[in-house]
C-alpha cells in the first residue's frame, strides 16, 4: 500500500491508535482527526500528523480537501450507551451529523472520491435477536439511541454510492478489548475491571453478570477492517468470535491474572443495555478470509501485562 493516504478519525482513541500503528507498518501516509475528548496523544507516534477537531467541524472538509484521502477509517463517535438514552439529540448530532459532514467532504472531493469504512456496532444494531449467533441478515432491533445512530449511518452509505460512487465497507464489530483501553467510562468493561483490581478497588458489575457479549481482540479487528479496505466489499461484515462470554467469566479470568482476590459487587442494570448477543463471523470469513486468532485468555492476559506496565 506505498503511497496510499488514509485519514483516520478518532486516531487518537483506543482502536483508532492500533489501526493508525498498522496503516503507518503497512506503508500509508496517515492523517488522524481526533478532538482528544476521550482519544490520548500518547497512543499516536511521536510527529504524527493529528489535526484536533470535532467531526462535526466544517473545517473537516478542507481537511479532506487538502490531503485527498484514499480510504477514509471513520471510529469517531459519542460511543457511551448511557449518555445516548439521556441526551438523545447529543447522540444523533455527533454519530449522524458528524458522519454526514464527514461524508459531504468525502463526496466534494469528484471523481476521486475516497474508500470509506465505517466502523459500526454489532452489540448494539442488533439489539436481542431471537437467534444467536445473530448474522447479517438479523433484522436490525436497537435498543438504545446509540445503535440507532450507528444503524442509521449505515443505511446512508448505500445512498452516497448512488450520489458520488462511494466504495464502503460496514463493520459491525463485538465488544472490543486490549491494550489502551480506556477503562474510564463503560465501553470496556476489561479495562475497568483490570485498572481496578490492579489498584485494589472494589469494582461493580451491572445487573446479575450473566449477560453474554461477543469480546474480540483489537488486533483482530485490525485485521479485519485492513482486509475490508483492501477487499472492496461493502458487507456489512460482523467482527467478533461467535462465542458469547459474561461479565462473571471476565472477572474470574481478570481476577486470576491480577491476583486479586475481592468479590465484586452488583448493581442494577444499566438503561440501553443488551442482554444477551453474540455474531456469527461466516461472512468475514467467506468473503474476506478473515478470523479471530486471538483466544479470551490470551488477549486478556496480554492486556492485562500491558495495564501492569501502565502501573508501574
Amino acid at each position: 500500500m506505498a503511497g496510499k493516504t488514509a485519514l483516520v478519525t478518532g486516531a487518537a482513541g483506543f482502536i483508532g491508535s492500533h489501526l493508525v500503528d498498522r496503516l503507518i507498518s503497512d506503508g500509508y501516509m496517515v492523517v488522524g482527526i481526533d478532538d482528544l475528548s476521550s482519544g490520548k496523544l500518547e497512543n499516536l507516534p511521536a510527529e504524527f500528523d493529528l489535526r484536533k477537531m470535532d467531526i462535526r467541524d466544517r473545517e473537516l472538509r478542507s481537511v479532506i480537501a487538502e490531503i485527498r484521502p484514499d480510504t477514509v477509517f471513520h471510529l469517531a463517535a459519542q460511543m457511551s450507551v448511557s449518555v445516548s438514552a439521556k441526551e438523545p439529540m447529543l447522540d444523533a448530532d455527533v454519530n449522524i451529523g458528524g458522519s454526514l459532514n464527514l461524508l459531504e467532504g468525502i463526496r466534494a472531493l469528484g471523481d476521486n472520491v475516497a474508500r470509506f469504512v465505517h466502523f459500526s456496532s454489532g452489540g448494539m444494531v442488533y439489539g436481542e435477536p431471537s437467534v444467536l449467533p445473530a448474522d447479517e441478515s438479523t433484522p436490525p432491533r436497537p435498543l438504545s439511541p446509540y445503535g440507532a445512530s450507528k444503524l442509521a449511518t449505515e443505511t446512508y452509505l448505500p445512498i452516497y454510492e448512488r450520489l458520488c460512487g462511494l466504495q464502503y465497507s460496514i463493520m459491525r464489530l463485538g465488544n472490543v478489548y486490549g491494550p489502551r483501553q480506556d477503562p474510564h467510562g463503560e465501553a470496556g468493561v476489561v479495562a475497568i475491571f483490570t485498572k481496578a483490581m490492579l489498584t485494589g478497588k472494589p469494582l461493580t458489575i451491572f445487573g446479575d453478570g450473566n449477560d453474554e457479549r461477543d469480546y474480540v481482540y483489537v488486533a483482530d479487528v485490525v485485521d479485519a477492517v485492513i482486509m475490508a479496505a483492501d477487499s472492496g466489499k461493502p458487507g456489512p461484515f460482523n467482527v467478533a468470535t461467535g462465542i458469547g462470554t459474561n461479565p462473571n467469566r471476565i472477572f474470574q479470568l481478570v481476577a486470576g491474572f491480577c491476583n486479586y482476590s475481592e468479590k465484586a459487587v452488583y448493581g442494577p442494570p444499566r438503561p440501553g443495555d443488551v442482554n444477551r448477543i453474540f455474531l456469527d463471523v461466516a461472512k468475514a470469513k467467506a468473503e474476506l478470509g478473515w478470523t479471530p486468532q486471538v483466544s479470551l485468555e490470551d488477549g486478556l492476559k496480554t492486556t492485562v501485562e500491558w495495564f501492569k506496565r501502565q502501573c508501574n
